[in-house]
Parts: structure tokens; sequence; C-alpha cells
């Protein structure tokens, strides 16, 4: 069977994008940007983005556009014969499994306030009563499991159509719309009266507030936010890579994909810092940023309920464009591990993820009695901690080896394949880095994820 390819440069970009591009760029990135410093944190995130991020997506890339295949099947065709490398193709499956085994609950969650604000549903209502909307909604599950479950057919129905007429062709769209969105908003924000306190905030930096935060702290949370942006190390950016062909250096193209999903958390703290600042409320972490404080602070601003049904259009689009990139690996796994057709393989995997999404809708009710790790962590909390301080870390540790290694796929092989084409090429004197110091920066990643836990 054929490989498909993308019609156009921009929707590989677009595309691979959207996968990087999630929630996590909303909430967590102004969060953190607030918590860490503002515009001094965000020079430190831009500088470990560069060094820690960009080189294991190039990887990841290679390794896609080398094989031709999903991670499913790509370390089996690249590998050195007698080799075990193709043994992290389940750990590659279960991450994007697990991924979307609570983010399309989440995806729901923002199409639900997507309606509730355009019906106007929040005009008039305290700041507790949109507290008490967020709570009735997590005591919902027939509510929460439907609109989960639309999300799910929606976006396995835009994969069905296939990679061009589907994915590309749809995604496109969903991107630029959210960027042309979220820039209205940003202009917006900025604007509002005394918003100029959150741009001076978040636009110039103070390296004081680093040192109040504790230097090592910043640079921590700085690089766990550089690496984990780009949900790196399950091959759901692998993917892409497998779609295009080779008129380009794979150097310039990763560049091009982080630099769209920069901007994106760029403008969501532009969207977020004016607003909170003007009326007076400070950032908060996770869904109560999204889901409690930005609706009171919609339902101040003159023209809020236009404004806030547009933000959670954003949110939509920003959740949808990272389900159809994963979907579309999904679907790949199974095309490429039993030779089914596009049709079947969605056919089987929207049942599939319905099924496995279901734990993390009922743990807000039903399950909620079912905790993890002491009762710290609930359903959604546990699948995300499994992805993030896990799979990420330890998948992106095993593209670094076998990218580098002569026992992998080797330097020699992986640098011809990265700089193949026109543009921007990976450097031979980065050798030594990616081969002994980012795999030890990564692993120190893993480690810093469970001492957190511990103090």
């Amino acid at each position: 069977m054929k490989r498909e390819k993308f019609g156009s440069r921009l929707g590989f970009i677009l595309i691979s994008a959207g996968c990087a591009i999630g929630l996590g760029n909303v909430w967590r990135f102004p969060y953190i940007t607030g918590q860490y410093g503002g515009a001094a944190f965000v020079l430190i995130y831009l500088f470990f983005l560069l060094i820690l991020g960009l080189p294991i997506m190039i990887m990841e890339f290679s390794v896609g556009r080398a094989s031709q295949v999903s991670a499913a099947l790509s370390f089996d065709r690249l590998e050195p014969a007698g080799t075990k490398w193709h043994w992290y193709k389940y750990g590659a499956m279960a991450g994007n499994y697990l991924l979307m085994m609570f983010y399309t609950t989440i995806g729901g969650w923002t199409f639900i306030y997507f309606v509730k604000m355009a019906a106007g549903q929040f005009t008039g209502m305290g700041a507790g009563q949109v507290e008490e909307e967020f709570g009735a909604l997590m005591s919902q599950p027939l509510l929460m499991a439907s609109c989960m479950v639309l999300v799910v057919v929606l976006c396995f129905g835009i994969c069905s159509k296939g990679l061009q007429k589907g994915v590309e062709k749809v995604t496109k769209v969903m991107m630029l719309l959210l960027l042309a969105l979220m820039i209205i908003l940003a202009l917006r924000s900025a604007t509002l009266e005394g918003a100029g306190e959150g741009l001076r905030f978040y636009l110039f930096p103070d390296f004081q507030k680093v040192q109040d935060a504790g230097i090592m702290e910043v640079i921590f949370a700085a690089m766990g936010q550089s690496f984990f942006t780009l949900s790196l190390g399950i091959g759901a950016i692998a993917i892409f890579g497998s779609y295009i062909d080779k008129k380009r250096s794979l150097a310039g193209e990763a560049i091009c994909v982080t630099v769209l999903d920069t901007c994106v958390a760029l403008i969501a703290g532009m969207i977020i810092f004016p607003a909170c600042f003007a009326f007076g409320v400070k950032p908060d972490s996770g869904p109560s940023l999204i889901f409690i404080t930005l609706p009171n602070i919609f339902n101040s601003m003159g023209g809020g309920r236009i404004w806030g049904t547009l933000f959670f259009l954003c949110m939509f689009f920003a959740a949808a464009s990272t389900i159809i990139a994963v979907f579309e690996n999904i679907i790949s796994f199974a095309m490429d591990l039993t030779g089914c057709s596009r049709k079947k393989a969605v056919a089987y995997n929207i049942a599939a993820v319905i099924v496995l999404s279901l734990p993390c809708v009922l743990g807000f009710n039903l399950l909620s009695g079912v905790t993890f790790m002491g009762g710290s962590k609930n359903i959604l909390d546990f699948e995300d901690f499994l992805v993030s301080n896990n799979l990420l870390p330890l998948g992106s540790l095993v593209y670094l080896l076998f990218c580098t290694s002569k026992y992998g796929w080797g330097w020699k092989k992986f640098q011809a394949e990265a700089n193949a084409g026109i543009g921007i090429k990976f450097p031979s004197w980065a050798r030594i880095y990616v081969s002994y110091i980012l795999p030890l920066i990564v692993l120190f990643i893993f480690i810093q994820g469970y001492w957190a836990l511990l103090v």
C-alpha cells in the first residue's frame, strides 16, 4: 500500500505544530510564567526549548522519514539486526492511547464551555456561581461522557477522510483560525483598563523575581516546560516525518514547528496576564484558570459573552488539533501492524478509545473514590503522570540513544537523514552534546519528576 503524503509544506508544519500545541500551552505556560518571574522566566524557557526540545524533535522526524512508517514499525525497520530497539514500539503506542484516555475528556469540557458561553449561561453569575458550575459539570457523568464521545467520533471522522482530504484540510483551517482568534483576543486583553501592569510583568524581564523564586527551581520549571510542551518521546511527532519527502532538511522544519508552538504559548500569556491584572485576579493553575477564573473575567468585561465564546472556541481548536494528530498516529499503528484499511482502523479505534476514556470521565463522579499514589491523584492525574513523567522522558531517551549510538541507528545515518534536502543542517559539532549531555539532562528530568513527588 503506497504511503500517503502531505499536500503542502504548510500542512505538514501546521499539523505537526497542532500535535504539539495543546491546552498546556494555554493554561500551564501562563501559570508557571507567573509563578517564576514573568518575562525573565520566558527567556530561560526559550533557551531550554532550543537546546532540549528541538534536537529531540529533529530525531523523531528523522526516524519517521527514514522508516516511512509509524513508531509501531519504525524501529523494526531501522535497527541493526539482532537488537531489541523495536520493543519500545509498545511504549510509544501505550503513550498515545494513554494521552487520549484523558485528553478526550478535557476536549469535551472545552466544547461544553464553548456552548455554555455562547448561550449566555454565565451572564450575571457571581464568582461563587461560576465555580459551582464547574463542580456541577464534574458530577454529570452522562453529559461528560456524551461530549467525550462526540469529540472522539468527530476527530476520528476527520481522520477517516485520509491524510490530505481529512487531517491536513481540517487542521490547516483550525490552526489558522486558532492563531487569528488568539491574536484578536490578545489585542482585546491588552486594551483593557489596567492591563499595562500585566504587560509589564509579562514583557519586561525582572531577574530579581527569578532570585526570589530560587534560581534552580526556575531552571527546573523552564526545563520541564520546554521539554513537555512538544509532546516528544511517544512517536506522535515521528508519524508526520513519515508523511514528508526529502526536499527539505528536518532541522529547518522542526524550527518552524517549535516557533509556532512557542508563539501560541506566548500569545496565550498576552491574553491571560493583562486580563488577570486588569481585574485583580492571580493566574491560577490547571482547570481552575480556564474553567473558573477566566469565565469570571469575561463576565466583568464589556462584550464578555462574545470574547468568552471566542476564547473557548480557541480552547476547543487547541484540544482538537492535538487529538486529531494523535488519532492519526493511532490509526497508522493499526494500519502498519495489521495491513488493514484506514476505515477499519478508524472503526475499531473509535470503540477502543471511547471505552478507554470512560474511567477518566467517571473518575470525577462514580469512580471518585479511586485514587493513586497515596490518594494524591485521581484517574485523570494518574494517567497524565504516566504519560508526562514516564513515557515522554523515557521515550525521548530511547530516540536520543537510538539516533546517536553505534548499537542503534547511529549518528551517521541520523545526520544524513536529518540533513537531506535544502535548509538548515544539523551540525556535526553537536554530536557530543546530543550523545552524552542531552541524555543525562532528559534522565535528570525523569528523576526530578519523581523527586518532586517526595519533597
